[in-house]
């Protein structure tokens, strides 16, 4: 290694993986004199981990900080370059993760000082900023909709786009509108987040404006008796679904995504994939509900089976799953 490594991290603790990591750059040609930076960007990534080891990373962890990384104010794609050469060689040849030799870098959205092309509106680099973090589709919608808000709150107010509009907009809506503290919280996560990663210039400590106080309320707990008749009362397309909700501690989007493969009916489990936050869990399969489980997936093969006749069946995928499983939109545990 060079001195220039050795200065800038001498004391640093020592990780289990720096000494094959770097027998894999040498291995693979990279100069003596880019090591250091290798390392620089292997150890940004594992400090993004929180806490979990490198070995237990997932592509969309790699994706995710390399779509951060893009995306940040002053580095450029050189960087981005070395930075995603730097994770395939740790998690494809240190950790052995097959997945890592497909790593992409990410294409960059359009600078915010280069004109939109017509036709296309502010908001589209704000849904792409949101899609490359993988945020799920409810949080895009909200974000949009309290940007669109901001902006035509700026268009009105004749004011530009900085702190003191920001200020002046949440004033706004809670003078003006009456909104809520949670609903006037939702608009100033909306504006942090196209402020730093869509705008590049994060508007900083706002300092003090008039907030809507969060009133303190006991939660309404319906009876099992409530339950059951709120239950009967439901259509029966709808009535499985909301049973799921009530007895798994299903928010709606997990329910309504699940798959055949994520039900175990031996176990009385269900797997919850990609849920909030991008996090899996196990909750339970209400017992009540089982039977009625069974049949709703009898009948939906049928359909299933007749659909593949017809040539119609395939189910949603992440377009980089399809195409490293192919035909996995088609089977049926996929379902």
């Amino acid at each position: 290694m060079g001195t220039d490594f050795d200065e800038n991290h001498r004391g640093a603790p020592p990780e289990s993986w720096a000494v094959p990591f770097r027998k894999a750059l040498g291995l693979r040609g990279r100069p003596d004199s880019k090591l250091k930076w290798y390392l620089i960007w292997a150890r940004r990534f594992a400090a993004c981990l929180s806490g979990r080891p490198l070995h237990l990373a997932t592509r969309n962890d790699a994706e995710g900080f390399l779509t951060t990384l893009a995306s940040s104010p002053g580095i450029n794609p050189w960087q981005v370059e070395q930075a995603t050469d730097a994770l395939t060689i740790l998690l494809g040849s240190v950790f052995g993760q097959a997945w890592a030799r497909t790593i992409r870098i990410p294409a960059l959205p359009p600078p915010p000082d280069v004109p939109l092309p017509k036709g296309e509106e502010p908001a589209e680099r704000l849904r792409y900023a949101i899609r490359c973090r993988r945020y799920s589709i409810r949080t895009e919608e909200s974000y949009v909709f309290w940007v669109n808000r901001f902006l035509a709150f700026c268009r009105d107010a004749d004011v530009g786009q900085d702190a003191d509009s920001v200020r002046a907009f949440l004033e706004h809506l809670v003078m003006s509108e009456r909104m809520s503290a949670s609903t006037q919280g939702l608009a100033l996560n909306a504006l942090v987040f196209h402020f730093k990663h869509v705008i590049g210039a994060p508007f900083g400590d706002l300092g003090e404006f008039q907030r809507s106080k969060r009133p303190r309320k006991l939660p309404v707990v319906l009876s099992r008796e409530e339950v059951r008749r709120l239950l009967d009362s439901v259509d029966d397309v709808s009535r499985l679904p909301a049973a799921l909700l009530y007895g798994g501690g299903m928010r709606l989007m997990e329910a309504l995504r699940l798959r055949v493969k994520d039900i175990d009916l031996d176990r009385r489990q269900i797997s919850v994939r990609d849920g909030k936050g991008q996090k899996d869990r196990m909750t339970v399969l209400p017992e009540r509900w089982r039977e009625r489980l069974v049949a709703h997936l009898a009948d939906v093969r049928m359909l299933h089976a007749r659909d593949l006749e017809l040539g119609y069946a395939g189910t949603t995928f992440w377009p980089a799953l399809e195409r490293k499983y192919p035909g996995a939109p088609r089977e049926w545990a996929w379902q």
